[in-house]
Order: C-alpha cells, then sequence, then structure tokens
C-alpha cells in the first residue's frame, strides 16, 4: 500500500530508528513545570483530534483486548490524569492542553512499546504525533507519525476495519499541506463509513486546500449533522467567513464561545472571535478578544500572534513586538516569522528584519526537508522580498498540482505583477478576491495590478475595498494602498465624459411634392378650366379667376431692434 504517494524520497535520519520508549528527537523530555501554562491550540486545529480521540477512548476499553485477547493480565490499566482529559477532550472532538496531549503521546508510547499488536493504539500514538507538530511548528513529528500510522496498518490493515489509521494520514497529508493525499485518504474512509464523523474535519481542510469550496461546504454540513457542538459551530464560523457572510460566522462563534467549556476549548474560540474583529478592521476589540483567550490560557501562541498584529495596527509597537517574539517561542511558524520581519521593516529596523527573514528561510528549509509543503509561505515571501520569477515558478507548479485555494491564486497573481507580467496576474488575483472572503490583501494586490493595466475606475474601486475593510491590514502594504489611491486621485466630477454616448441626430423628414392647385373655369369652357402650357412643355397652373375674392396681404412687420 503507497501510503504516502506525494511525498518525494528523503534520506533516512535518526529519527527512522523508532523508539517508542523516548520522546521526539527533536524534544526534550517534557519538564512538568514548563508545562503548567501551556498553549491550547487553534480552532482551526481543534477538530483534528477527532481524528483519534475515538479510537483513544476504544483504547481505554478494549485496546488490550484487541492487542493481546487471551491474556487478561495484560490488559491496559485505567488511566486518570492529564491522560484521561485528552482522551475526554479527543473523543468530543475539542482541543486537548498541551500538557494533556504530551502526557498522552508518552502513556501511548510506553503501551505500544509491550504491546506491539494493538493497532489502534499505534493510530492514536501517530495522530498525536502529528497533532503535536502541528502546535510546536516542529515537523520532526510528522516523520514519527508516519512510522508509527504505518505500524498500525501493518498489524490492521485499513480495509479490515482500522479506519482510525486512514484518518491519522489524512491529518498528516493536512499538515504536510499535501491536499491531494488528505482528500484521497479521507474519501476513502467516507466511502466505507460515511457517518464516521472523525473524517470530516480532514475533509474540510483538504477540499479548503484544493479550493473545492463546494464540497467544503457539504463536508461542513454533513460534519454539523453527525457531530453538533462547539467544534461543529467553530467549521461552520470558517466556513461563513470564507463566504463574506460576516454577520453569520460572528454569531455562530460567538455561539462556539458560549458553548465552550474546557479552557483550551475556550481560549481557541475566544482567539476566533479576536481574528474575526481584526478581518472586519477592528483592531481595539481583536485586542480585546485575544487578551481573554490568554487570560484563560496564558502562552496561547494564536491569540499571542494575533494580539501583536492588532496591537500593531494601533501603533502600539513595542508591545506587538514582545507578542510575536513570546509567541515564536512557543511556536516558530512561517507566518509569525513574515509578520514580525514585516514589522520591523516598516519600522526602519533593517538589520532586524533581514534577520527574521533569515530564520524564515531556514524555518521553510527544514519543513522542506521533513516532507512539508512550504510552496505557499516560501512563494508569498520571494514575491515581495526576494525572488519574484523564483515565486512564480513554485506558484505555477502549486497551481498544477490542484492547490488552487484563494490564498494560491492571490500569491500567484501577486507574483506574476511583481515579476513584470500584470496581464497574466489579472486572472488569478481577480479569482482571489471573487472568493467572497472579503480580504483586505486580496483586493489590494487587484487594485495594484488593474492600476498597472490602466484601469483606473476598478483600481481605486478594490483599493477603497481594502482600506475600508481593513485599514491597517498590513504594516507595509496599507500606507502602499493609501499611495497608490492618493496618485489616482478621485473621479471627474459627474461621472466620465464618454459614460454617456452623444444623441444621434433627429433624422429629416422628406418634403412631399408640391401639387398644382385647380384653375378657375374659363367661360368659354363650360366650369372646366383650360390647362396652360408651362415651360419644358409642362402645364402651368390656370390663373386665378377674377371672381374669385383675394385674401388682404398684411405687410410684414418691422425686424426688432434684438434682431438686428
Amino acid at each position: 500500500m503507497e501510503l504516502t504517494p506525494q511525498q518525494p524520497p528523503r534520506a533516512p535520519g535518526p529519527e527512522d530508528s523508532f523508539d517508542t520508549g523516548l520522546p521526539a528527537p527533536d524534544v526534550p523530555p517534557p519538564d512538568p513545570a514548563s508545562l503548567a501554562e501551556p498553549p491550547p491550540p487553534s480552532m482551526r486545529t481543534s477538530l483534528r483530534r477527532a481524528a483519534f480521540g475515538m479510537v483513544a477512548g476504544a483504547v481505554l476499553v478494549t485496546g488490550a483486548v484487541v492487542a493481546v485477547p487471551d491474556d487478561d493480565t495484560d490488559a491496559a490499566p485505567p488511566v486518570a490524569g492529564p491522560v484521561s482529559r485528552a482522551m475526554t477532550a479527543t473523543a468530543a472532538g475539542s482541543p486537548a492542553s498541551l500538557a494533556d496531549l504530551t502526557a498522552l503521546i508518552g502513556d501511548r508510547q510506553k503501551w505500544v512499546g509491550t504491546h506491539p499488536s494493538d493497532a489502534p493504539a499505534w493510530a492514536v500514538l501517530g495522530s498525536a504525533y502529528v497533532e503535536r507538530g502541528r502546535r510546536a511548528a516542529d515537523p520532526a513529528y510528522y516523520t514519527r507519525a508516519e512510522q508509527a500510522l504505518k505500524r498500525s496498518l501493518d498489524v490492521r490493515p485499513g480495509e479490515k476495519g482500522n479506519t482510525a489509521a486512514w484518518v491519522g494520514l489524512a491529518s498528516l497529508a493536512n499538515a504536510r499541506r499535501d491536499f491531494v493525499t488528505a482528500k484521497k485518504w479521507g474519501e476513502t474512509v467516507r466511502a466505507r463509513q460515511p457517518k464516521e464523523w472523525t473524517v470530516y474535519p480532514e475533509l474540510i481542510d483538504a477540499y479548503n486546500g484544493l479550493g473545492d469550496r463546494k464540497s467544503a461546504i457539504t463536508a461542513v454540513e454533513r460534519f454539523t449533522e453527525l457531530r453538533a457542538g462547539v467544534p461543529a459551530l467553530g467549521r461552520a464560523a470558517e466556513m461563513y467567513r470564507d463566504r463574506g457572510w460576516r454577520e453569520d460566522a460572528l454569531a455562530t462563534a460567538q455561539d462556539a464561545a458560549n458553548g465552550a467549556r474546557t479552557p483550551a476549548e475556550k481560549a481557541a474560540c475566544l482567539a476566533r472571535l479576536g481574528e474575526l474583529a481584526w478581518e472586519r478592521g477592528e483592531p481595539k476589540e481583536a485586542v480585546a478578544q485575544y487578551g481573554a483567550a490568554l487570560r484563560v490560557e496564558r502562552g496561547h501562541h494564536p491569540s499571542l500572534a494575533g494580539r501583536a498584529r492588532a496591537l500593531a495596527a494601533l501603533g502600539r509597537t513595542d508591545e506587538a513586538v514582545r507578542d510575536y517574539q513570546a509567541a515564536l517561542a512557543k511556536s516558530p511558524r512561517p507566518e509569525y516569522l513574515l509578520e514580525l520581519g514585516e514589522l520591523y521593516e516598516s519600522l526602519g529596523l533593517d538589520g532586524d528584519s533581514v534577520g527574521q527573514y533569515d530564520r524564515l528561510r531556514a524555518a521553510l528549509d527544514r519543513g522542506t526537508a521533513r516532507g512539508v509543503d512550504e510552496s505557499l509561505p516560501l512563494g508569498r515571501f520571494e514575491a515581495a522580498h526576494g525572488d519574484a520569477d523564483a515565486a512564480v515558478e513554485l506558484l505555477r507548479a502549486e497551481w498544477e498540482r490542484g492547490h488552487r485555494s484563494p490564498a494560491v491564486a492571490d500569491a500567484l497573481g501577486w507574483a506574476l505583477h511583481r515579476s513584470g507580467d500584470p496581464d497574466a496576474a489579472l486572472e488569478y488575483a481577480r479569482r482571489a478576491v471573487d472568493s467572497g472572503g472579503q480580504n483586505a490583501s486580496y483586493a489590494y494586490h487587484l487594485g495594484v495590478v488593474q492600476r498597472a493595466l490602466g484601469d483606473y475606475g476598478a483600481a481605486r474601486r478594490h483599493l477603497e475595498e481594502a482600506l475600508r475593510t481593513n485599514p491597517a491590514f498590513s504594516p507595509l502594504d496599507a500606507p502602499l494602498a493609501r499611495e497608490a489611491l492618493d496618485t489616482l486621485g478621485q473621479p471627474p466630477a459627474g461621472g466620465p465624459a464618454d459614460m454617456r454616448p452623444a444623441p444621434e441626430p433627429e433624422p429629416v423628414a422628406p418634403q412631399a411634392p408640391q401639387q398644382p392647385a385647380p384653375a378657375a373655369p374659363a367661360p368659354d369652357s363650360g366650369g372646366v378650366p383650360a390647362p396652360v402650357a408651362g415651360p419644358q412643355g409642362q402645364q402651368a397652373a390656370p390663373a386665378p379667376s377674377a371672381a374669385a375674392p383675394q385674401a388682404p396681404v398684411k405687410p410684414s412687420p418691422a425686424p426688432s431692434a434684438a434682431v438686428r
């Protein structure tokens, strides 16, 4: 069975020596003191625990029976504390705290070390590795996840009921941004078990990554039918936002926050409210929501990065830098690295920005070496700060691969414009804006492309849309959007001169031919007028009869002084 057909071959590394009794190769053993205030996951990843949550519950009850059916003494003892909390959270499709997730990984490592034939336990371990790697932005966990999921399928193939391992492979592919493979595994599970709710979050992410909005909406609706609750509300809120339905997104996200029960779940929901506030250009509200999330879960890195973004928009740049650095200490994600580098650049701190961009390149190189598709973040960076031609090559390959999300369309359009081809850029920039998400950055890029093509009216409209949507959408690009709009100026009063076509001249009516008046009868002709020969043989009109009365002729009035 080909588990990851889209992944390139990789040279073996030290992580290939799989030791279930040890933590991940690049991560030291967890310090309980350092895990006292763990950063919870974002709402976007909260449903991914569904890929191993239900299986984890099954492991608690029947895992030992599956592994060693004839020996009751080897049954897994009941677990309590953080492992139990992690299993309870994941069984509900909710986020677990980082400390609990780490405890779950340690527990399953020990268990499979003595029960290597427990397929469900291997699936739980593999899926937990995926989530841990996603939280820490450490792709080294993905290699270990792949090993564990392969081991699970070796013990029990997916065709014989081990669909949990297939769901884990879909989650792994999404984490590596291999959406084609994620779709393959997700649809395989759905075809066999259409009511397996754990697969639908993975299908939603895969369809969104491929730009298949219709299928993503269908998957959200099905997930909501099968698993109503806070996780489903979060997915619905994201769907509404992506369609541009801001009021529905806000109301649904608020319902999710109201229904959240655990601190990790509450923090994720509040962070989503902060994100929605930021996207609609309300940085003060965003700061408040992110602050509330951080009071619930101190160290929540999505909230730290989100608050940094909003603080920068408010001019509180020192605090923004502080929050970005705190977020990067928790999770060195490429998007955080790029945002902090651009903030430094906007402040004129060129040395700091260059150093930040170097860190970004190093992080992307690490991800690529571990099988992560980094084409989109690398293409964005190269288009804005590096080699635009290289960005075009990267993003064209991404597009041809089937990754046709609005994000890829926008990045490819911007790269084409920056490389000097605005004609080709226009198609992709329009596609990104037409996705309906009301993204200020997309509108800005389209407006700049249209200005380069001389379509000034459309350019003005989209630049205004960008600034109206979020006046501080980027510390670098928002000032450029205002400058471009000022350069275009205001439209002429009354609209363009050629808005109405000139009226066509009225047709001249043809004159009717004049008919000769009848002549009076001559005395000797019995009342019949005698024809009179006219010039060139034409008959002239008869002379008026002497008996016919003549109307008096009125003298013409004298011309007025105005006519003179």
